[in-house]
């Protein structure tokens, strides 16, 4: 019974959690709209780069939902680990968008810089304080779902790096109102679009790790091989695969080797390594094949970045 509520605790945070994505799409949609007209209004280069950054956060908030909703799918015959990676697709679907829209800012402030045009400063602050408030406003909306996941923690950096933008283009916009400063539109331009990049990478990188099935960085596989090596009757730890299927769940495929004599222990050996691993790992999800001949092959201890294949060849499988 305990259970059973805390099943329905989870919906219902879930179902709150997309509730505050949906609000936080309209408020950004919002913001993009105002942006948009008051940077073509008041000649505002930082002001359309703000836009574009803003209209991205609503692409990116809009495939986190669906990600999202997505990701909580059953398993199928032929999806059978569900559709949790989803949500990864989802978050390197953003970093990626970001990434171009960077660039191409980039490009635009340099060509302006070369070029400086003038700029009505009062639209131009007037429309970002507008910006800011409502970029604070959707940050706090996703501040709570953005600790457990990483495409929601992906959408909520894009509205931080917004909200530090918006910050730029006020203050541009009071240089701009005061002293005629015209340089400081594209000079926000292109730190709001360094800024951007910087944070990317470090994202993106953990995403391409989890699609490429890499072994997870707090995982150090001698460890796991000296650890699980010490439980009795395991004799040896070979074929070894450690991958992510998600950003929150692990999984191992191993070949153990006990001794024959042992083979009404093997259940227990199972248990127990099981136990271990989820213990000390927090790998819950493992595949064990056990043996009684220990591995000659020297390709033995090796990990594959790819997706984990049982090697051939283990006729004393049990």
């Amino acid at each position: 019974m305990g259970h059973h509520h805390h099943h329905h605790h989870v919906e219902a945070d879930t179902r709150g959690g997309e509730r505050r994505l949906v609000v936080s799409i309209a408020l950004n949609l919002l913001i993009t709209v105002a942006e948009v007209v008051g940077g073509i209004l008041s000649g505002s280069l930082a002001l359309l780069s703000d836009a574009l950054h803003n209209f991205s956060d609503t692409a990116s908030l809009g495939i986190s939902l669906a990600a999202r909703r997505i990701g909580r799918r059953a398993a199928t015959a032929n999806k059978t680990f569900g559709y949790k990676r989803a949500e990864i697709i989802g978050a390197f679907v953003n970093l990626v968008t970001l990434v171009l829209i960077a660039l191409y800012l980039i490009k635009e402030a340099v060509e302006r810089f070369l070029n400086p045009q003038s700029i009505d400063g009062t639209i131009m602050l007037v429309v970002a304080v507008i910006g800011l408030l409502a970029n604070v406003l959707t940050a706090m909306l996703l501040f709570r779902d953005a600790r457990d996941s990483l495409n929601i923690r992906s959408a909520f950096l894009h509205i931080i790096t917004d909200a530090v933008s918006s910050v730029g283009v006020v203050l541009g916009g009071v240089l701009i109102v005061q002293y005629q400063i015209y340089v400081v539109d594209p000079i926000l331009t292109l730190l709001i679009s360094l800024y951007i990049l910087y944070h990317c990478y470090a994202m993106l990188r953990e995403t391409i790790d989890i699609l490429m099935e890499s072994v997870p960085k707090n995982i150090d596989l001698d460890r796991v091989v000296a650890e699980v090596e010490t439980i009795d009757r395991v004799l040896e730890m070979h074929h070894l695969h450690v991958w992510q299927f998600d950003e929150h769940d692990v999984a191992l495929e191993a070949h153990i080797v006990i001794d024959k004599a042992d083979l009404e222990h093997m259940e227990t050996v199972k248990h127990g390594i099981k136990q271990r691993l989820g213990e000390v790992f927090h790998i819950h999800h493992t595949t064990l094949e056990f043996e009684f001949v220990p591995c000659s092959d020297p390709g033995c201890y090796e990990v594959n970045e790819g997706e984990a294949v049982r090697p051939l060849g283990a006729e004393n499988a049990v």
